[in-house]
């Protein structure tokens, strides 16, 4: 566990090389922001989580397989990640901003991340 990380993780990097080759320019892990977002593009308003599937709980995903072992630390564990994104969701809402989620397994092929990077994150802006 002590391994694994918060920050510069693999689809993290994947989606902001993606961004910055598309000539988007953005601020990382505001800390000032519920939640601190992965990426924030200030100018758009848009605050973008990377969630990885297992930690995040990525619905119907291959990737958010649950431990055997010590099932009832892993339920409370994954409830708490859950209900923490939810919250600082909600409240980046009420502060008015976009929130974006782009999953772990949605990084890994770098066409397919660019073509979702530009429908989730047009808008106003």
């Amino acid at each position: 566990m002590s391994r694994v990380r918060g920050k510069d993780t693999r689809p993290e990097m994947a989606v902001r090389r993606t961004a910055h080759s598309m000539g988007l320019r953005f601020r990382l892990h505001r800390k000032d922001l519920p939640g601190a977002p992965d990426l924030v593009f200030p100018r758009r308003h848009i605050a973008l989580f990377v969630h990885g599937c297992f930690w995040h709980r990525h619905a119907g995903c291959r990737l958010a397989a649950d431990p055997k072992t010590r099932p009832d630390f892993w339920v409370k564990k994954f409830q708490a990640n859950v209900e923490r994104d939810r919250r600082a969701i909600e409240k980046l809402e009420q502060m008015g901003w976009r929130t974006v989620v782009v999953w772990e397994c949605e990084t890994r092929d770098t066409e397919t991340l660019r073509n979702l990077l530009v429908n989730r994150l047009r808008g106003p802006g």
